[in-house]
């Protein structure tokens, strides 16, 4: 399964705005410094963010982008459709008139139920899931420098 790397990225996005918007609109160029994101891509992501009302934009000296719903009720699979969804496991899924066999394929039934094991996931995990994960993941990243430093201090 591949996940479209404009939803990868906007989910990067929605996360570092989730993280670094508290204080108000964020600049593109600060995001796409952070996420590794060019920004020329991420303008166009943020764009169709925006049009999907998952991401406020502002122009002007005290402009950029904001979260426009608590990261806590953007799922992942409102992320997906909003920039364009993905491509199913085996195309038959998308249009069973594509393939002679679906009328007795026991194959077809497995990928049917992938894909909604990922769509389930997808619907569960929102942008604050993320944004509550990384924090975690950076705070043990930090600790363990810190004891790192603590050995080579020793």
């Amino acid at each position: 399964m591949h996940i479209p790397v404009k939803v990868d990225y906007g989910v990067r996005a929605l996360v570092d705005l989730a993280i670094h918007g508290a204080d108000g609109p964020v600049r593109a160029s600060d995001i796409a410094g952070r996420t590794n994101i060019p920004a020329p891509y991420l303008a166009q992501v943020l764009h169709s963010l925006s049009q999907k009302s998952l991401v406020k934009s502002q122009r002007g000296p005290q402009g950029g982008h904001s979260l426009d719903a608590d990261p806590h009720t953007v799922s992942l699979s409102a992320v997906l459709k909003a920039l364009g969804g993905m491509d199913t496991p085996v195309a038959c899924l998308g249009d069973a008139a594509i393939c002679a066999h679906v009328p007795s394929c026991a194959q077809r039934e497995v990928w049917q139920e992938v894909d909604r094991a990922v769509y389930r996931i997808l619907d569960e995990t929102t942008v604050g899931h993320l944004v509550d994960r990384t924090r975690a993941i950076q705070a043990q990243r930090h600790e363990s420098v810190n004891q790192k430093l603590k050995i080579v201090a020793v």
